[in-house]
């Protein structure tokens, strides 16, 4: 099959959520092995991976260095952790197929996301980036054309647009990639935000949904099915309640139900539903949430949260 997966922030940092290089480059490589399985079972495999960790402390530098040079904008940001994370998982990928004598050929691709100049998002950002800063960190930034918002008890914590991913230009060469036996690492945070003008691409103080765009690439690159890879077996109904559930398969029209009703977190497993959801819905097939280490029990459909179109039965998974 061709599988597009998404891997979440778990996947690129420690356990305890530390970024240090060495923490993101242990956490990869014990990533890849679960990846590593696929590509030998001979599956067409596309990865794109989440960068808050490593944007955070991009934006933390930008902050500390402020008065000497100026801030790199977020595109810039999502570009460069687009090339170091590739560059990590590419190397993990390659040793791990290495040691099981597998042949490998793996590239990774720095990708943009065309979103709309007149994106609502951008009227009133309101995606929270970065640290809780003070007032006089946040007005430095703020000389730098930069939104922040004041949190009560919290402190400062800028704000930028989070539009919706419209396109992929790179979409034809991930294709040709594919074709020609390669892992592909692409879209990774999203994709660098950007807007077309005229003929030209123009880079955007954005970000966008990671989630979002790896439902957009699977339905691009005529994905099969697309696993978006969390720190959870299942999406759960009921989370942190008495009556909490593993969710297993179930129908676009029931799902979308449950997040309706809030059933799923805004800022969690909210965008990760509706990245499954819009997949099954546009293209007819099936997307599946579910932890790293399951993803080929998923893959074979014996685990995890799996949407399809309605005429597949809901069920719930065993407690």
């Amino acid at each position: 099959m061709r599988l597009v997966i998404a891997l979440g922030g778990n996947a690129m940092t420690s356990a305890d959520g530390s970024a240090r290089p060495e923490d993101q480059r242990a956490a990869i490589q014990s990533a890849m092995r679960s990846v590593a399985d696929l590509v030998e079972a001979g599956h067409q495999i596309v990865l794109t991976h989440g960068n808050g960790p490593q944007v955070g402390n991009l934006l933390l530098k930008n902050e500390i260095a402020a008065d000497v040079v100026p801030p790199v904008p977020l595109d810039w940001c999502v570009a460069q952790t687009q090339a170091t994370i590739g560059r990590l998982i590419l190397d993990a990928l390659d040793d791990e197929l290495a040691r099981r004598g597998h042949p490998s050929r793996t590239a990774a691709l720095v990708t943009r996301t065309i979103v709309d100049r007149d994106d609502p998002g951008f009227l009133v950002p309101t995606k929270p980036i970065g640290r809780y800063a003070t007032a006089e960190e946040a007005a430095a930034m703020r000389g730098h054309g930069q939104h922040w918002v004041e949190v009560p008890q919290r402190g400062w914590r800028r704000v930028v647009a989070s539009p919706e991913p419209r396109e992929i230009p790179e979409v034809e060469t991930v294709q040709t990639l594919l074709d020609n036996g390669s892992v592909v690492v692409c879209a990774g945070g999203g994709g660098i935000p950007t807007v077309r003008e005229g003929t030209s691409y123009v880079g955007v103080e954005a970000v966008i949904d990671k989630d979002l765009t790896a439902a957009l690439l699977a339905d691009q690159v005529g994905a099969d099915l697309l696993v978006i890879a969390t720190d959870v077996d299942a999406a759960v109904v009921g989370f942190g309640t008495p009556q909490a559930e593993p969710l297993g398969a179930v129908g676009v029209s029931e799902i979308r139900r449950l997040a309706q009703a809030g059933a799923f977190g805004a800022g969690s497993m909210g965008p990760k539903v509706e990245a499954a959801t819009r997949f099954a819905a546009h293209t007819g097939r099936t997307g599946v949430i579910t932890s790293l280490p399951h993803i080929d029990d998923a893959v074979a459909g014996r685990t995890g949260t799996r949407v399809s179109p309605d005429s597949v039965p809901t069920d719930r998974l065993p407690a």
